[in-house]
């Protein structure tokens, strides 16, 4: 029997798609126009469901690639007319909300702006949050340790996640839904799966770590005349708030004028001609300390400019044009890069970056924006021309620089396929090949996401 007749003897014809109830699915949200291929879908509605679906795959050596919003960007989720795709897409519930022990119970498919209302809603916060947060699922976000706008604060999503469930590749279930903020027994099993972006396990389950709702947010946008002054502004703030600065986000001058210009969807709040822009948010802080903060800022010169947002509608607006990256689609063919460095290192990497991006394609656009406040900074290049080699020549511009300062070529978004070549720059040959052993250990066969991250050892 087929597996694809397995499959669907084994969950129903609902739970597996074939044929055009496949192929009409875009690969991803970043590649609309770009059909999915695979022998088939798999949607299982239970772990119990994906672990039944998970040993006949794994008898049948049949390679499974893990589905979630489809909003990665290292093409983690790329399949092969030979794979079966796993989407946990019909295990969305919300379990349960403790305010007691202020945690949540989760299915891993649950959207992650569901999960953040929910948790408002009985006055708590889960503090996870970025630009896809209205498609990206949990189970995605977890498997991929995902970053986002308020790390500076809470930390990446292995700090919010307490315990959780996954299903091993021959369809064991570990089921390690602990839920308290201590637990020292032993190995803590759940690191195993955050950010293995699904090589080791499928996610069903978790339990996240929710924190109290904030009474107060405040969100600004301050422009500076020098880069070296932004590193002494977060020192600032986020010692006269008492450590409530949650997010500090830094846009280079070319990358605010391409959100605050037509037809971009927001007008510039502030003067176009400053050199560098941070939007930051508060949560906690009176209104009155962070003026007083703001004013003497301004007064010792650290920034020249700001705007402060007087209402929800403001705050989001500033928000909409700090994710607004769609606009950077007016450059393609353009490379995108996720890179993690040091903030004393940021000013010298850029200048070293911008200078070999100019040096090998001298009109080519270049956009930097991020996360500075947690060392993540996000790197566009469009090099005016296409190609593999002009990749691969671009890559070097980014990745090269990182290997000299002990950078990351990951910050949040993972490896996947497209950054598999460069690992070693981030990661010894002894890390690389303890991870091999991980995944050889747990996925014996190699059928899950096989080829991502790196490849299996021979044998």
């Amino acid at each position: 029997m087929a597996i694809t007749d397995e499959l669907i003897a084994a969950l129903g014809t609902d739970a597996v798609l074939t044929g055009d109830d496949v192929s009409s699915r875009p690969i991803s949200f970043w590649r609309p126009h770009q059909r999915l291929t695979a022998r088939a879908l798999v949607r299982p509605s239970t772990t119990e469901q994906l672990a039944a679906a998970l040993k006949l795959c794994n008898d049948a050596r049949q390679t499974v690639v893990t589905h979630g919003g489809l909003t990665g960007l290292v093409e983690g989720e790329q399949t092969t007319s030979d794979d079966i795709v796993i989407s946990l897409e019909r295990m969305t519930r919300i379990e349960e909300i403790n305010p007691t022990d202020r945690t949540m119970i989760v299915q891993a498919g649950a959207i992650l702006q569901t999960i953040q209302e929910a948790a408002e809603a009985q006055g708590m916060m889960f503090p996870l949050d970025l630009g896809g947060r209205g498609s990206c699922t949990i189970g995605g976000n977890i498997a991929t340790n995902a970053g986002g706008n308020r790390v500076v604060r809470y930390g990446m999503t292995r700090d919010m996640v307490l315990g959780l469930e996954a299903v091993l590749p021959d369809g064991t279930i570990v089921s390690s839904m602990n839920q308290m903020v201590k637990n020292n027994a032993g190995y803590d099993l759940k690191h195993l799966f955050i950010g293995s972006e699904g090589s080791l396990g499928i996610i069903t389950r978790a339990v996240l770590r929710l924190r109290e709702l904030p009474a107060t947010r405040n969100t600004l946008l301050v422009a500076a005349p020098e880069f070296s002054l932004l590193p002494r502004l977060l020192k600032k703030l986020d010692s006269d708030l008492g450590g409530t600065v949650s997010a500090f986000e830094v846009m280079w001058n070319d990358f605010y004028r391409l959100v605050s210009t037509p037809p971009a969807k927001t007008a510039p709040p502030m003067s176009q001609e400053y050199p560098y822009y941070a939007l930051i948010e508060t949560l906690g802080a009176t209104e009155e300390s962070m003026q007083a903060s703001l004013e003497a800022a301004l007064e010792e010169g650290l920034i020249v400019d700001a705007v402060v947002a007087q209402s929800e509608a403001q705050r989001l607006q500033l928000w909409a044009m700090r994710d607004d990256v769609e606009q950077i689609a007016q450059y393609a063919p353009t490379v995108a890069f996720d890179v993690s460095l040091r903030i004393s290192m940021m000013e010298s990497y850029v200048e070293e970056v911008a200078s070999r991006v100019k040096q090998t394609y001298p009109d080519a656009a270049l956009f930097i924006f991020g996360h500075m406040g947690d060392g993540n900074l996000h790197i566009v290049v469009g090099p005016g021309v296409k190609g593999k080699e002009v990749r691969k020549k671009v890559e070097a511009c980014v990745y090269e620089p990182l290997a000299e300062i002990s950078g990351s070529v990951s910050a949040e978004h993972g490896i996947g396929l497209e950054k598999k070549p460069y690992l070693n720059l981030s990661r010894s040959e002894i890390e690389i090949n303890l991870m091999r052993t991980i995944k050889k250990t747990l996925d014996p066969r190699g059928i899950l996401n096989p080829g991502k991250i790196f490849d299996m050892a021979p044998g």
